[in-house]
């Protein structure tokens, strides 16, 4: 039976790292350990690191701060199995996900990277009625540079094979491998699978089902977004002599979707100012989101639009009113 190890960073997770775990612990798939990267916490962490640790299949590996792809870099270094999972400490994989993944990948020998949707849950844990539905076939480059159908940190399942070929050694540290590139903290995973997609002959696809459970803190990103698009436009940079003509072609409708992305978030977190500013930016980089996704960028546009009109104010007293609706509706 092929042996699978997840790897799962953990930097000041107390508050949902059992829950993790617990979920990792019960999958139905019975060959797999679980290294749990303890990367500098300062909290309770490695303390339910070492309960945890108890299990035989868990391990724990405890280094300074290296961000989340020096995490992951020393996870699969530590790593025995053929088969590497990676789920962040807090974020949610069924009992299942694992065993959907290894028989997808040992049915599908030219598949490197397997991965499936997600549910999205609010910082309680509560599922919130949102997904992540990734496309899951015909995935290229440019599907990864634009769409990144992967989604989040917690999704993929791939094959050691895969990150072996992309592994290099920096100068700054001649004695590790890298998988992932540590100087990004972020951005360092549509950095690592756009490089597996340009270098490599693996082929990514999807399998059908939500199984991660994934987590989306409210508020707080719209002050980030500024670098967040930096790291973006590191990463274009850093691959771009990979494949010029690749970029040229692709990076301004890819930049769109960055911009769009970082106005839906905007429009998340109430931010009308930046909403706007995120869609002129957008629009302005190339309008054919509108021709390949019309109702997502519609909505994104009326919403960033709407929401600069009114002000924060007066989208909050509308979700009042809408909530005293639905209150008087299901007291009837």
């Amino acid at each position: 039976m092929t042996f699978a190890s997840i790897i799962m960073p953990a930097f000041n997770v107390e508050a949902t790292m059992a829950a993790t775990l617990n979920a990792l612990l019960a999958q139905t798939y019975p060959a797999f350990e679980i290294i749990i990267v303890d990367d500098g916490s300062s909290d309770d962490t490695a303390r339910i690191a070492a309960e945890f640790a108890r299990d035989r299949r868990v391990r724990v590996i405890r280094q300074g701060n290296r961000g989340l792809a020096g995490a992951r870099n020393s996870g699969i270094a530590a790593a025995r199995g053929d088969i590497i999972g990676f789920c962040d400490a807090d974020d949610i994989w069924l009992p299942h996900k694992l065993a959907r993944h290894v028989a997808h990948l040992m049915a599908n020998p030219h598949v490197g990277v397997s991965y499936a949707g997600s549910a999205l849950m609010n910082d309680a844990g509560v599922l919130i009625g949102q997904a992540q539905r990734p496309r899951l076939e015909n995935i290229c480059a440019s599907t990864i540079f634009k769409r990144n159908p992967i989604g989040n940190g917690s999704a993929a399942v791939m094959r050691r094979a895969v990150l072996e070929e992309i592994s290099y050694r920096p100068q700054s540290e001649p004695a590790r491998d890298w998988y992932f590139d540590e100087t990004f903290r972020q951005s360092e995973d549509i950095e690592c699978w756009l490089r597996i997609a340009l270098t490599t002959s693996w082929v990514f696809e999807g399998i059908p089902g939500l199984l991660t459970h994934y987590r989306i803190t409210a508020g707080g990103l719209s002050a980030a977004t500024e670098r967040q698009l930096a790291a973006w436009e590191r990463m274009v940079t850093k691959l771009t002599p990979l494949n010029p003509a690749f970029f040229t072609v692709n990076a301004p409708i890819a930049r769109a979707y960055q911009l769009r992305y970082l106005c839906r978030r905007a429009v998340s977190d109430l931010d009308g100012a930046k909403a706007l500013m995120w869609q002129r930016a957008w629009l302005a980089e190339s309008r054919m989101t509108l021709v390949e996704e019309p109702v997502k960028s519609i909505v994104t546009l009326v919403a960033s639009l709407g929401l600069s009109m009114v002000g924060t104010h007066g989208v909050r007293q509308a979700m009042k009113g809408v909530q005293l609706l639905r209150h008087r509706k299901a007291v009837r």
